[in-house]
């Protein structure tokens, strides 16, 4: 295991969990939504013009085991009014897929091979989450716990 993921394992561990997520080292709220290079595990979704949900996470992070429910909720929730929901991790496929066989995203996974996605948003703990809006502009960031349904539905609007 990677010493950062120790880190964090070890801070999830003691009850410390708030300082191991939903954390980059910069903000991009204002910003315009990157090209999104990642692999998809399935079907790409139509990105452009659509709300979007850009989630980082991994198959070992705890409080991302916790937000996948949430995350498949508004997923069920807000699909029909266009909100895509991208969840990405910079792990290897075969333990991607495998993890999902236990748990399911009904929203789209994807990898960051090489971390090029999370290096540009300066993520360094995870789950993080970003809200974009229909034209592509990020205008929220933080833990995907957090997001409300009001956030959500301005950039349905």
């Amino acid at each position: 295991m990677k010493t950062k993921n120790l880190l964090v394992l070890i801070l999830v561990l003691a009850g410390l969990a708030p300082l191991a997520h939903a954390r980059a080292d910069k903000s991009l709220l204002g910003e315009a939504l990157p090209a999104l290079k990642v692999e998809y595990l399935a079907a790409k979704p139509e990105l452009a013009g659509k709300p979007m949900i850009l989630e980082f996470w991994a198959t070992w992070c705890p409080p991302c085991r916790k937000s996948i429910p949430h995350l498949n909720e508004l997923h069920s929730k807000y699909q029909s009014r266009g909100l895509v929901i991208v969840g990405v991790t910079k792990e290897e496929k075969k333990v991607v897929k495998d993890f999902l066989k236990k748990m399911p995203m009904a929203y789209f996974p994807a990898i960051d091979k090489g971390g090029a996605l999370n290096k540009h948003f300066g993520v360094t703990g995870i789950p993080h989450a970003v809200l974009v809006d229909k034209s592509g502009k990020i205008v929220w960031e933080g833990h995907p716990l957090s997001l409300t349904d009001k956030q959500i539905a301005k950039v349905l609007e």
